[in-house]
């Protein structure tokens, strides 16, 4: 039975927590090796090259949720009033918070009846990190148009007014001038 949880065990991926990734970042600034780190965080040292390596050895920046965004405070509110069988206005007045926003926060973490505060919340985490796809890397045809009119000396403005005029009734050919400024950046 011994053997069988140490063979287990050898192919669980070690996860690390914020302070110890933090520690391991500031570690290998500071001239600490990966075998020394390793051995403080009781690793091994391919793994912490791993963490590093993600983001080229340096550490990113705390991930900060907006003000306008739910809290998980917020949630567990929702959740709380979904079992007293309230509206969603009614919660909404007690989040100070638009109905829409309990509306659509409850129909996409599974409705009413099996919203969960805690899966809502990691599931916005995940969903809120980035890098994300560019419309314009999803959609070759576009990027390819958008290509052409900027070698042409065209503006992000210009392009975007020119695909709603001759494509109007085709969706996935708009792009904002703000989306043609994100790209390029």
């Amino acid at each position: 039975m011994l053997k069988q949880w140490i063979a287990e065990d050898r192919w669980m991926k070690r996860m690390f927590t914020a302070q110890e990734k933090e520690f391991a970042f500031d570690s290998w600034k500071n001239g600490a090796g990966f075998s020394e780190i390793a051995s403080i965080l009781e690793s091994k040292p391919g793994t912490i090259f791993t963490i590093l390596r993600d983001t080229g050895g340096i550490k990113p920046r705390k991930r900060k949720r907006p003000a306008s965004h739910l809290t998980l405070e917020e949630r567990e509110e929702i959740r709380a009033g979904l079992s007293a069988k309230q509206s969603i206005r009614t919660i909404a007045r007690a989040l100070n918070r638009a109905p829409s926003t309990i509306s659509r926060e409850i129909q996409r973490n599974r409705g009413r009846r099996y919203y969960r505060a805690v899966d809502a919340n990691n599931r916005a985490g995940r969903m809120a990190k980035r890098p994300k796809a560019c419309l314009l890397e999803q959609n070759a045809e576009l990027g390819r148009i958008v290509i052409e009119k900027l070698k042409s000396k065209w503006s992000p403005e210009q392009i975007s007014g020119w695909l709603k005029k001759t494509m109007p009734g085709c969706q996935s050919m708009q792009i904002s001038a703000e989306t043609h400024c994100q790209w390029r950046c």
